[in-house]
């Protein structure tokens, strides 16, 4: 197994990615652990998440890490997880996660703002919704200031770039 070796930089935001093992659709029926897991790592160490969408078996967050490693949060927040789903599923054994996790660098406004719309489109890219503003387990609500009312839901959305899927 190589070692990665990622960029951090204090005040710096970044776009990941994160996919269950085998693609296991986990995360939304199990919401409510995937946010204690947050919770329990917020409570550890200090992050902000600008921007969230939480799919069945995958998610994008824009995370500020303020003075915090990256890799620890991800690395807290899908052990947290983790843990939680065994003690739901008693029995339950092997792999939740893939190994890593995907992460960019946001570099600019426009970089950011890709980000958000890849993230806020993501439901409908996966047809789990036919508009965004439809999809519960998403940031877009805060952003509706950002978002006219049928941004998304009209006509498909292009944005080009990686993301980590």
């Amino acid at each position: 197994m190589s070692n990665i070796r990622r960029y951090y930089k204090e005040g710096q935001v970044y776009f990941i990615t994160c996919v269950t093992h085998k693609r296991k659709r986990i995360l939304t029926p199990n919401i409510d652990l995937f946010w204690d897991g947050v919770e329990s790592t917020k409570n550890r160490l200090a992050f902000k998440i600008l921007a969230w969408v939480i799919n069945p078996d995958h998610f994008h967050m824009i995370i500020d890490p303020k003075n915090s490693d990256l890799s620890d949060i991800v690395k807290r927040m899908k052990l947290s997880f983790s843990k939680k789903i065994r003690f739901r599923y008693k029995g339950v054994t092997g792999r939740i996660w893939q190994n890593r996790f995907w992460d960019h660098v946001i570099r600019d406004q426009k970089d950011l703002d890709k980000h958000l719309d890849y993230i806020h489109y993501n439901p409908v890219k996966h047809n789990l919704a036919e508009s965004p503003y439809e999809y519960e387990y998403s940031s877009i609500h805060k952003y509706s200031d950002f978002y006219g009312d049928d941004w998304g839901a009209k006509e498909p959305i292009n944005i080009n770039g990686q993301f980590g899927e």
